[in-house]
């Protein structure tokens, strides 16, 4: 079963991280939507975060996992938020359970097939070698000359922990990553549709969803609205969780 955060009473609302994520880069703004009257969930999907490791690792099984957890938890008739590859899970978990979700919003993603785009971040990772016992800074030092944007190097640097005394490691399962890496690229099956509302959310600075994806996104999504968060990329919820939290909670209720 995935490992969970779960918050206040009132309507089930799944958050959904993206790719090398978890759980914990949603905190602050998942207890904002516990304020608002939400029991919110944010999930750590497999391979990330607390959850379990698998050699299995596609967007069917995910939203499986997802599935699963709902039926788990008695969860009928849900709200999700998915940024990026959590988006992707969201918009499959959608089209393939219409009737146990409400409202979906899907930050910063399309349902379009993406070319492998993470060749960077990968290699900074795997130059890690964790045998030789690094402390942060060590990793960080590592991880610089691969993934110089600062804000990137942080949010990576939340997956490290204490494996034991004196030994870090990643939490997430990058052997698999390595292996499956095109997984993360592919797009909604073509008859995919989910005609409860939507909002797609991205950032004005981001290039995952582009003015001519819409048709697309509108054929899969007919009753779907799109919000453009201006002067931010694609960690949007992140670089503005004010705007962010502003144009999700006004379509939530």
């Amino acid at each position: 079963m995935l490992y969970s955060r779960i918050e206040g009473e009132g309507k089930p609302l799944l958050i959904i991280h993206g790719f090398l994520g978890m759980s914990d880069n949603w905190k602050s703004l998942g207890s904002q939507y516990v304020l608002e009257g939400f029991q919110v969930h944010i999930l750590d999907l497999r391979n990330h975060g607390r959850s379990f490791h698998s050699d299995d690792f596609s967007y069917e099984i995910m939203t499986q996992d997802v599935f699963e957890y709902c039926q788990n938890h008695n969860l009928n008739q849900v709200s999700i938020i998915g940024h990026s590859m959590g988006g992707k899970v969201a918009m499959l978990f959608a089209t393939k359970y219409p009737t146990m979700v409400e409202k979906l919003i899907v930050a910063d993603i399309g349902p379009k097939y993406y070319a492998p785009h993470h060749q960077d971040i990968l290699a900074g990772l795997n130059a890690v070698d964790f045998s030789t016992k690094p402390d942060r800074a060590e990793v960080e030092e590592l991880l610089f000359p691969y993934i110089p944007d600062f804000g990137t190097r942080q949010f990576l640097m939340k997956n490290l922990y204490w494996k034991e005394p004196g030994q870090l490691d990643f939490r997430f399962n990058l052997k698999v990553f390595n292996e499956k890496i095109s997984e993360i690229g592919t797009k909604l099956p073509d008859d995919a549709k989910f005609e409860n509302p939507t909002l797609f959310i991205r950032g004005g600075n981001s290039n995952y969803i582009l003015d001519n994806d819409l048709p697309q996104i509108e054929n899969h999504f007919p009753n779907y609205k799109l919000a453009t968060i201006p002067n931010v990329g694609h960690w949007l919820h992140a670089e503005n969780p004010k705007m962010f939290f502003e144009e999700t909670l006004s379509f939530l209720k």
